[in-house]
């Protein structure tokens, strides 16, 4: 595997962090709002919205990860910073603000288009971003899936579960899902719980309505 300077010190820098007690890990999944359903008890708005509506302030930045990276064809103005470091990228021109319907539409983008909602966590453990990540960029996901490194990412409080008899096994999911949580195997779809991380982005493309997320308990963990 080649060396990859950035995301050696992105890792150096996320371990140090989590070592000294600075944050609790990098980042967390949030749940697209089309995933959930009212008996879920879940917030009436999406999640990532009322991150942004509860901050004192925001604002719309490019991805770092794929503007470093440029290896998809992803949108880059999808990523939000909160707050103090909001505040920055404006001052400096490297981040615009918007309104909260403008942030609806570029979160609806990304999840058109398969990203995955990450909030990040700096040192004073807060969270100070909220990005929509893809597999072959985001700093997170590689180390996630290239270097096993699961201790980085929080799961959501939810988990897919996969009515099996609804199940068309088309496949739409297993492209969809960035955890490799579903697999295409003998002609079937084969999912597995204990790798899901509750982003619902599968259920969102299922077209037979199989998929839906519950809360999590501790028997879905690893």
């Amino acid at each position: 595997m080649r060396r990859d300077a950035w995301l050696e010190e992105r890792l150096t820098r996320s371990d140090t962090w989590v070592r000294e007690g600075k944050i609790p890990f990098s980042s967390r999944v949030i749940p697209v709002r089309e995933s959930l359903t009212v008996q879920q008890w879940v917030l009436p708005t999406e999640q990532v919205v009322e991150f942004l509506r509860n901050a004192r302030s925001f604002a719309l930045n490019p991805c770092t990860c794929r503007s470093h990276y440029q290896r998809c064809d992803n949108p880059l103005e999808v990523c939000f910073l909160l707050n103090d470091a909001a505040d920055r990228a404006v001052a400096e021109g490297a981040g615009w603000r918007v309104s909260l319907e403008e942030a609806r539409w570029a979160l609806q983008q990304a999840h058109e288009r398969g990203l995955v909602h990450l909030t990040i966590y700096n040192p004073e453990q807060y969270v100070y971003a909220v990005c929509s990540c893809c597999s072959c960029c985001c700093h997170d996901l590689q180390l996630l899936r290239e270097h096993g490194r699961h201790d980085l990412i929080a799961r959501s409080e939810y988990v897919a579960r996969t009515d099996l008899a609804a199940c068309t096994h088309c496949g739409d999911c297993v492209a969809r899902c960035v955890f490799g949580a579903r697999v295409w195997e003998d002609e079937c779809m084969r999912y597995d719980a204990g790798a899901c991380y509750g982003c619902g982005l599968c259920v969102t493309t299922c077209p037979a309505g199989a998929i839906a997320l519950q809360r999590r308990s501790t028997t879905d963990e690893r």
